[in-house]
């Protein structure tokens, strides 16, 4: 489990491929490895993956076929930067959301502007997940908790949304360095699914036994 607070960013330091993965070898920040233990899992732009080896500030990931091809992990390049998350250790302060390292879909970044001290992301959303997002709502993009500002829905059911980002914000992760066609991870907030597919499930069957009285 992870909260969405992203604690740096990782270069990708090595990338070698191997029959059904992709072995990746994270540059991580300082201090970031300490303790770190192989099987301990890591966010990596809010993908949860398994450490395999650790080496000074280095962490070693294997990462199968099936990751490869739901996310963007595929595209990283070496030299590539990633947000990285440490697991969520029991009793510690939850400044974002809890997450599950289960990216459900990606986005793409639509649109961008930079007001003063401030930029503001727009990210097109497909179909079957654009539901689940609500104004005020959270939602984790590349590992973040994120606010919704502001968002719509197309009549097939896409749509986007935007977030605005601090400085602060933009120190400690990626999204400075992200460019209109970019993708990125999504994971949905479980709570707002859960309760999003049971109103949809319980107005259906009403419905349903409506028209068949």
């Amino acid at each position: 489990m992870f909260t969405g607070i992203v604690q740096g960013v990782a270069n990708a330091a090595r990338i070698t491929a191997q029959p059904g993965l992709r072995q990746i070898v994270l540059q991580c920040p300082a201090g970031f490895t300490a303790g770190l233990q192989v099987g301990a899992s890591v966010a990596v732009d809010g993908c949860c993956l398994t450490v395999t080896q650790v080496a000074g500030d280095a962490a070693h990931f294997d990462v199968m076929q099936q990751t490869l091809s739901l996310t963007t992990l595929g595209a990283l390049q070496e030299g590539g930067r990633v947000n990285v998350e440490r697991s969520f250790v029991t009793g510690a302060e939850v400044g974002g959301h809890i997450l599950s390292g289960h990216v459900d879909t990606t986005a793409t970044l639509a649109a961008l502007r930079t007001p003063e001290n401030n930029r503001v992301l727009r990210f097109a959303v497909p179909a079957p997940w654009m539901r689940y997002v609500f104004p005020k709502g959270f939602i984790a993009v590349n590992g973040a908790s994120l606010t919704v500002a502001e968002c719509a829905r197309e009549a097939d059911g896409s749509g986007w949304f935007e977030v605005w980002l601090i400085p602060e914000t933009l120190r400690m992760t990626t999204f400075g360095d992200k460019a209109v066609g970019d993708a990125v991870h999504l994971e949905i907030d479980r709570q707002t699914q859960v309760i999003v597919d049971t109103v949809e499930r319980v107005l259906a069957e009403r419905l349903g036994h409506g028209q068949a009285a």
